[in-house]
Order: structure tokens, then C-alpha cells, then sequence
């Protein structure tokens, strides 16, 4: 790993998880009446591995595990499968991910069409950094001030923690945006000492103490299409399922849908349409 940022989130996570595991999993008696947590020296063993690689592997050093190795230690750690891809991302092993494009400045026309074409639902693009590239009509009636705010802010994540209207937008915020922080982490380990992320990364535990909070947190989590609540000022509580789709042509870009989860969300997105 050569990436000194990956490898210091590499460490942290490790040691997360490392305190997390239930002793009794691995026949291990309590420490000092204590039932969570692994010693480095437990972990290493239970892994084949020697104590001071994974040490080094904690403090971040330059070295270079193989898959072997992650996937013992994920075993001991009893990391889930999203843990375990996370974990081999951040140590350079990405599977199956697209080969980065270069920026193409505005979204293309295709790519606008094709949002306007979900028609009364909410949809919009976000690149790798998790900017809004994107969008179509529902969506700005939906979130307004998508069409205002400036550019260099038109981030998610930042507008999740910054933006005071999404918070009165979503009812279930304090969940919501810990999902978010899980999902970006995941999606973005491997690139954390690029300047683009580190950039956000830092404006957002300046600004935001809730943030930096999450953050600290290490929690990762895959995308999985869920249904998300709305308090939309015209409509009241509306509930909206969301799903992330990647076009072929653009794999930099996710398009994320909102579709109607009830009856009564689909007969509400015919009053949002094109607001």
C-alpha cells in the first residue's frame, strides 16, 4: 500500500473493529470484565500471522498484505461482507470497480434526457466525489435549492450536513446521514488521500461537529435500495424508494431514483412533477 491516507483508515479500522469483537466468539475469557475487544497479540494468532506485522498494520506502515492475510484477519474480526470488501479495497484490492474517466465537465445531453425521462420522479447524478453533476425537474421540486446553491457546495455529503433544509426535508435525518457517511466511506476508502476528498473531507469536520463525530465512527455500509421518508413543505410526509443505477457509457456517475412507495406517494409525485 502506498496510499498514506488509505493506510492510516486501514489502521483505524482495524482497531475499530478490533475492540468491537465479542471475546466469547473466539472461547476468549473477559479482559479485566470486559467482554468486547481483541489484544493485537489474540487477533494475531487467531490470524497465523505475526504480532508485529499486524501491528504495523494498525499503525499504518507502508507494507503490502496479501488477500490471504486480510482474509484471515477479516475471519478473526468476524468482519461482514461489506467490512471485508472495504477492508481489501483500502489495501489496494478492488473488485470488480471501473477504471476512473477523466472529468468531462458538463453533464452530457444523453445524460440529461435521460433524467428528464424518469419523468415524475426525482432523480440526479452524482460523480465519484459524490457531487450533484445532475438532475431533473421533480428533483428540484423536491429539493429547491438544488438549483441554487453554489457549485463547489453541491456536494451530498455536504449538503446533508450543512444544509439546514434537508434536515426539515428528512425526518429521519439522524439516521439517514450516518447511512450517508457509512455509504461514502465505502465507496471512497481507497481514495481518501485523493486531494478531491481530502478537500471535502476537511471542510466537513470543520463545519460540521456532527460529522466529524460520524466520521470518527469508521462504520461502513454498502448502497441497498431502502424507502426514505420526505417532509416536503406542498405535500406533507411522502415516502420514496430509492435506487442507484451506473451507466455503462459514464461509470464515474451513479444515478440515484426516488419512485413512489405507497399509493398515496404516487398519487402525491403527480402533484410534484415538474414543480
Amino acid at each position: 500500500m502506498s496510499n498514506q491516507a488509505a493506510r492510516a483508515e486501514l489502521g483505524g479500522f482495524l482497531r475499530m473493529r478490533r475492540e468491537a469483537v465479542d471475546r466469547a466468539e473466539h472461547d476468549l475469557p473477559p479482559i479485566r470484565g470486559r467482554q468486547n475487544g481483541l489484544r493485537r497479540e489474540e487477533v494475531a494468532f487467531l490470524s497465523a500471522i505475526s504480532v508485529t506485522w499486524y501491528t504495523w498494520l494498525e499503525q499504518g506502515r507502508d507494507i503490502n498484505p496479501s488477500r490471504q492475510v486480510l482474509d484471515a484477519i477479516g475471519e478473526t474480526l468476524r468482519l461482514s461482507p461489506a467490512d471485508q470488501t472495504y477492508l481489501l479495497s483500502l489495501a489496494g484490492f478492488s473488485p470488480g470497480g471501473a477504471q476512473l474517466m477523466p472529468d468531462t465537465g458538463e453533464p452530457p445531453d444523453h445524460l440529461l434526457r435521460l433524467l428528464e425521462a424518469f419523468g415524475r420522479s426525482p432523480a440526479f447524478a452524482i460523480d465519484l466525489d459524490w457531487e450533484i453533476t445532475a438532475w431533473n425537474r421533480a428533483y428540484a421540486a423536491l429539493y429547491p435549492r438544488v438549483r441554487t446553491v453554489a457549485r463547489e457546495d453541491r456536494n451530498l455529503l455536504w449538503l446533508v450536513f450543512t444544509d439546514p433544509s434537508i434536515r426539515q426535508l428528512m425526518p429521519d435525518w439522524d439516521v439517514e446521514s450516518r447511512r450517508f457517511v457509512s455509504e461514502y466511506r465505502m465507496q471512497n476508502g481507497a481514495r481518501l488521500g485523493e486531494p478531491a476528498v481530502v478537500e471535502l473531507l476537511d471542510r466537513l469536520r470543520a463545519d460540521s461537529q456532527e460529522f466529524d463525530r460520524v466520521w470518527n465512527d469508521h462504520t461502513i455500509e454498502g448502497f441497498q435500495t431502502r424507502i426514505r421518508r420526505f417532509a416536503h413543505e406542498a405535500l406533507g410526509d411522502i415516502e420514496l424508494e430509492y435506487h442507484r443505477l451506473a451507466p455503462a457509457d459514464l461509470p464515474d456517475l451513479n444515478i440515484v431514483v426516488y419512485t413512489p412507495a405507497t399509493a398515496e406517494a404516487d398519487r402525491q409525485l403527480d402533484r410534484i412533477r415538474g414543480g
